[in-house]
């Protein structure tokens, strides 16, 4: 039996939000603007799963989670990766709301120095926008680099944990 993923799309400072939950906890919170284009990028993570439409109080409390990144409401959360995905995953939601760090310092820190190019791969196979902060990651020159959703919503999102409008 495939699996059934609940998902409801909702509008934040960033765009569109669409946030997925199953029987496990939330394993896609994806940032764009428009929705048909979060459903197929839904359905592309997720090709085996059964999507359904829902409306969801988890939605709102991701929307608060985008509009106040300080307040981490507790989510139970579903990533899904190899082993070397999660161990990055983890470290990055030990980076607090405000500050950042470089590829190479978050490798070290996961003891892996040298995967700096790997934990980039790591940070862009994220489905979890802003649960798992992968926008904390930066270059070593200080330079935001990519961003799965856009440079645009990066620097926005680091803005607003700076307490910046």
């Amino acid at each position: 039996m495939n699996p059934t993923i609940l998902f409801s799309t909702g509008r934040c400072a960033l765009g569109l939000v669409l946030v997925g939950q199953n029987e496990r906890g939330v394993c896609a919170i994806l940032l764009g603007d428009d929705p048909q284009r979060l459903e197929r990028e839904l359905e592309a993570c997720f090709p085996e799963a059964t999507l359904r439409r829902a409306d969801s109080e988890l939605l709102s409390r991701v929307v608060s989670l985008i509009e106040r990144p300080t307040s981490a409401p507790n989510l139970r959360l579903d990533p899904r990766g190899s082993e070397f995905e999660q161990r990055v995953w983890r470290a990055l939601q030990e980076i607090p709301a405000g500050s950042t760090v470089g590829y190479g310092e978050l490798a070290a820190r996961i003891g892996a120095p040298g995967a700096a190019k790997e934990v980039g791969e790591a940070c862009a196979a994220n489905r979890l926008a802003v649960a798992i902060p992968c926008h904390r990651v930066i270059r070593k020159d200080g330079g935001l680099a990519g961003y799965r959703w856009g440079v645009q919503r990066k620097r926005a999102l680091l803005e607003r944990e700076k307490g910046q409008p």
